[in-house]
């Protein structure tokens, strides 16, 4: 979820490490694409240990005048050969960035650790250890305290950690110093850490690619070979002295032998002091003007049920008149039921077949797994670690609408499998302040066929994939998308598009419907010129990067049977996957932004999405038409708890933009 790094030189090297200040600036700037919310870092200025960190970029962080005073207070010490630093740029999952005790590195009594991943029970454990003290909302911090903890007891720091790695959930890589203790503690439940080890210097972080261009560019004098470059497994550890450089290896899940006796914690320390340098400063991190949203005031507005139910639909599926190109026969029934044809995958053996060119068997990863934390990604990703047996890498792009049980489901997932996890995180700040802007010039003049541009900040998901694979050298990529039955047709409709998802891709939206597409927008922008703001050249990149860069995926569903029971039976007992509490839908809650446009499509059109996924079910003879109605009922009921965090997170009064949507002339 996050990037980390960090660098230990050998105090006695004969060739000390020139430059660390742009060593670690380049570790920032290249750990940055993971997270870009909060960056902070600590080193050892012997005797102390000194921590910075703030609710910033790590392009802003190295910019300011503490970082500066920082190292040069490190160069004046002539400290080259005495180097031990951790850093850390941020994706905020848990604990507000706001309050930087909640930001990293986090302090906890004599350690000081940082932390990529989620912990999804640490409530649970705060209250399994009611001894240990809460400080901070950031859930790094279970993991410091519990390590503390085992530490006090007489355990070990490779015991101690192999208690806590027991005890977890979720993905977990992390990185500690000791106050009492000359060593740096390394630990993956994914594998996402990478490190490269000589002689002179010991350096880590959470991607190879990372440590690639570092190597190449700053380590050149010491003729280093990027074939070192080694993936610490996952369930394993690392203890390094840092006097020595010497690298114990451990298994995190080898069950420890040793006897926790109650002792003293020891008096005496390797470090003096743990002192936190950082500073606030609202100048530094300016944020979209928050406005929390109320429940109850979001609760009023209710669609119009009654006449939403009257309206006429198809007698074989549950279509309504309110379709788009819509057209009824002489029976009721709809022209895209007589059109249908039924779905037909092409099978696991020719899946097994075609991706049998990508198996090796050194053990790398060969293939990446798109993964949103929805439904079908995460399935996809257990098929092919469990099914197809591969080695994957699962990837996200963070595009700002992740939902935070998206993010929990990933951290299940990717530490169940033992996956390393690489998150591609955009100017969140910058996406969400796109959203808003574009949210406020359509309730100038609503039209229900620009609601997509509310989701065009996620299209990019495609261009950083390529990206991926460029930079991992793998080929492979399989997507979760491309299921013919999860119907989003209607969206076309509005451009005159009868089929827009040809086998369930965008992408394969023929040349002409790209064009009657695009000229739709580029009438509503000359029609509503406030459209035309900072989020103009976004969306530009985002229709690129969806309907012409050239793509090579492989698409899970063309090739095996979508069955939504066996996924979600699947997900719940192998992985604890979790649902909202607001609504029976399993579908697209890993995005924030489905909430409210489902809201404006059911109260503008009567149906959504849902109707569409439904009906194909129906022609697909898996649901009768009579549980088809059922379900949607309940399925297409506004979910005010989401969109509050919907509205909290972009800044706007949801009262006043749903009474906006509330006015917009009904189809029906």
């Amino acid at each position: 979820m996050c990037g980390i790094f960090g660098l230990v030189a050998h105090p006695n090297s004969k060739k000390p490490i020139n430059n660390i200040s742009l060593i670690i600036d380049d570790l920032f700037k290249f750990s940055e694409s993971r997270g870009k919310e909060a960056s902070g870092l600590a080193m050892t200025d012997c005797p102390n240990i000194i921590v910075l960190k703030q609710p910033c970029s790590s392009s802003q962080l190295i910019k300011s005048e503490k970082y500066k005073q920082l190292f040069d207070r490190f160069k004046k010490n002539n400290l080259t050969k005495e180097v031990r630093i951790i850093g850390h740029s941020r994706l905020a999952t848990n604990g507000d960035l706001m309050d930087n005790f909640n930001n990293q590195p986090v302090i906890s009594q004599n350690i000081v650790g940082i932390h990529n991943g989620i912990i999804t029970n640490d409530n649970k454990l705060w209250q399994q250890f009611p001894t240990l003290n809460k400080q901070t909302k950031v859930d790094t911090e279970v993991i410091l305290k519990l390590t503390q903890y085992y530490l006090s007891t007489g355990s070990s720091i490779k015991n101690a950690l192999q208690k806590v790695y027991r005890l977890i959930e979720g993905a977990a890589s992390i990185a500690l110093l000791f106050k009492n203790n000359p060593s740096l503690a390394l630990a993956t439940n994914t594998g996402s850490l990478y490190y490269y080890k000589t002689s002179d210097f010991f350096i880590f972080a959470s991607e190879r690619y990372i440590l690639e261009q570092l190597l190449k560019k700053r380590f050149k004098e010491f003729n280093v070979k990027l074939k070192n470059i080694n993936q610490l497994q996952p369930n394993y550890g690392f203890q390094i002295n840092l006097k020595t450089l010497k690298a114990d290896l451990f298994n995190l899940k080898k069950a420890s032998k040793q006897k926790e006796i109650k002792i003293q914690p020891k008096k005496e320390t390797y470090f003096s002091k743990i002192i936190d340098s950082s500073f606030q400063t609202k100048n530094f991190y300016s944020t979209i003007n928050l406005y929390l949203n109320s429940i109850s005031k979001l609760a009023k507005h209710i669609p119009d049920y009654e006449s939403i139910s009257k309206i006429r639909r198809c007698t074989r599926c549950i279509l309504p008149e309110t379709m788009p190109l819509i057209k009824f026969d002489k029976n009721g029934v709809c022209n895209y039921c007589r059109t249908y044809k039924k779905t037909n995958p092409l099978g696991q053996g020719e899946l097994k077949k075609l991706i049998s060119q990508y198996k090796n068997k050194t053990g790398k990863q060969n293939c990446i797994v798109a993964l949103s934390g929805g439904r079908d990604s995460s399935y996809g990703l257990h098929y092919a670690k469990n099914v197809l047996k591969l080695n994957p890498i699962a990837y996200t792009y963070d595009w700002g609408m992740v939902t935070d049980i998206a993010r929990r489901n990933q951290s299940r997932l990717t530490q169940k499998l033992g996956v390393e996890h690489i998150i591609v995180s955009a100017d969140i700040k910058r996406k969400r302040e796109n959203i808003k802007k574009n949210i406020e010039a359509w309730l100038k003049k609503p039209d229900i066929a620009m609601v997509p541009l509310f989701m065009a900040g996620d299209k990019q998901a495609e261009y950083y994939a390529e990206e991926l694979k460029r930079k991992t050298s793998i080929k492979l990529v399989i997507y979760c998308r491309g299921n013919q039955l999860e119907d989003e047709r209607f969206k076309f409709g509005y451009y005159g598009i009868f089929d827009g998802t040809p086998k369930g891709v965008i992408h394969n939206l023929a040349f002409g419907g790209k064009i009657k597409m695009a000229n739709y927008y580029l009438k509503q922008y000359l029609n509503n010129p406030t459209y035309i703001n900072s989020s103009l050249l976004d969306t530009i990149f985002a229709y690129f990067s969806a309907y012409f860069m050239r793509h090579e995926f492989v698409y899970l569903w063309h090739y095996i049977p979508w069955n939504e029971k066996e996924i979600i039976k699947t997900l719940k007992q192998q992985y604890n996957w979790e649902t909202p509490n607001d609504t029976i839908a399993t579908w697209r809650i890993d995005d924030g932004t489905p909430p409210f446009y489902n809201y404006i499509y059911y109260t503008v059109q009567g149906f959504t999405e849902h109707d569409g996924l439904r009906s194909n079910q129906i022609r697909e003879g898996v649901l009768t038409r009579k549980e088809a109605l059922r379900i949607v009922e309940q399925e297409n009921k506004p979910r005010y708890e989401a969109l509050k965090w919907y509205f909290d997170v972009l800044g706007l009064n949801g009262d006043k933009v749903l009474s906006g949507v509330d006015q917009i002339p009904k189809l029906y």
